[in-house]
């Protein structure tokens, strides 16, 4: 859990400093307070672009000095651990990052923190293009794999080559060719392997829960399926259809993540709007007492704007359910949709 952030020129905070509990940290303020920045800080604690995806210079703090600063102290077992990210002026797209004062790379962060997040932007999950769902799984897989942020690195950048080497004017050499899938092949197995592993106990879980107040879901891996051997012997054949395509067209990056109603039996783009939020949010429930249970430490959970969907049952049955299960951050334009949670929880008025 984290027990200190301290924003400098994020976003709209020029100075925030917070000292939040171990369970719920409520976060409430009119539309346009900077609720969503604070998590959007907390999201960059892990590995990845942070909950709004956003361009680096996008987020230092408009007519501020340039660049921004996060700082978190993250509570752990063997000692609090020091975590700064953030940006200079002179460079508002390198991020720098520093562990315990030692420069660091993001692809670290998730050995030392796990955060998961569910935002109002997330609700067209199911209808968006796969590549959206790809890295909506890739974010759970990650939580549970931290090794996965390398592979896919390696192997996007494997890929980005062969495609300009097949694309180029002149013969392509076909050591270098072979180099590279080999490169694609080895980390594209193992991201095919994370993925699935991760899809088969994240199914098992929600197929065990009870009939409740969130639907339950049923997921499974769609489009490209295969192991390091398979994947190396298709783009060694498949060179020539690959070079007309401008892309490789076998791999991991051509999978996509089917999720069903299991109550309905119906895919999850057609259900109903509300329906849908229900299975986005019973995922993410399931998947945070996943990681708790595999890893032995509660994720950060960001909850942007949640409880202002939800009637008072489910509401009440949200809280129940993440009640001691780790640090849960929570925004809200009304304080008083947080008034079952209990006295313990840290609450911060912005604005």
């Amino acid at each position: 859990m984290l027990s200190r952030l301290r924003l400098t020129d994020f976003r709209n905070h020029a100075g925030l400093v917070l000292a939040p509990g171990p369970g719920f940290v409520v976060l409430t303020g009119e539309n346009g307070a900077g609720k969503t920045n604070v998590l959007e800080a907390v999201s960059l604690l892990a590995p990845g672009r942070g909950l709004r995806r956003a361009a680096l210079s996008d987020m230092q703090r408009q007519d501020g000095p340039g660049g921004f600063g996060i700082a978190a102290t993250l509570a752990a077992a063997g000692g609090d651990v020091e975590i700064a990210t953030g940006t200079l002026a002179p460079a508002p797209e390198r991020r720098q990052l520093r562990i315990q004062g030692a420069a660091a790379t993001a692809n670290t962060l998730g050995e030392w923190l796990t955060v998961l997040w569910l935002t109002p932007a997330m609700d067209r999950l199911f209808v968006e293009p796969a590549g959206e769902r790809r890295r909506f799984l890739d974010r759970l897989t990650l939580a549970l794999v931290p090794a996965h942020a390398h592979h896919a690195a390696r192997y996007e950048a494997a890929m980005r080559a062969r495609n300009r080497l097949l694309g180029a004017e002149e013969p392509a050499d076909p050591e270098w060719l072979s180099a590279l899938e080999a490169q694609m092949a080895e980390h594209g197995g193992a991201i095919e392997a994370a993925r699935r592993d991760t899809v088969a106990a994240l199914s098992t879980r929600l197929a065990d829960q009870p009939d409740g107040p969130f639907a339950r879901a049923a997921l499974a891996l769609e489009g490209w399926s295969g192991d390091a051997a398979q994947l190396s012997a298709e783009l060694r054949q498949n060179r020539a259809r690959d070079a007309a395509a401008g892309r490789a067209l076998a791999g991991p990056h051509r999978a996509d993540l089917a999720v069903t109603h299991l109550g309905k039996g119906q895919a999850a783009a057609l259900a109903s709007t509300g329906e849908q939020k229900a299975l986005l949010l019973g995922i993410v429930l399931a998947h945070a007492e996943l990681v708790a249970e595999r890893t032995g430490h509660a994720p950060v959970l960001l909850l942007d704007e949640v409880a202002a969907h939800l009637d008072p049952l489910r509401r009440a049955a949200l809280f129940d359910r993440l009640a001691g299960r780790g640090q849960v951050w929570m925004t809200g334009t009304e304080p008083a949709l947080f008034a079952a949670i209990g006295e313990d929880a840290t609450r911060v008025a912005l604005g």
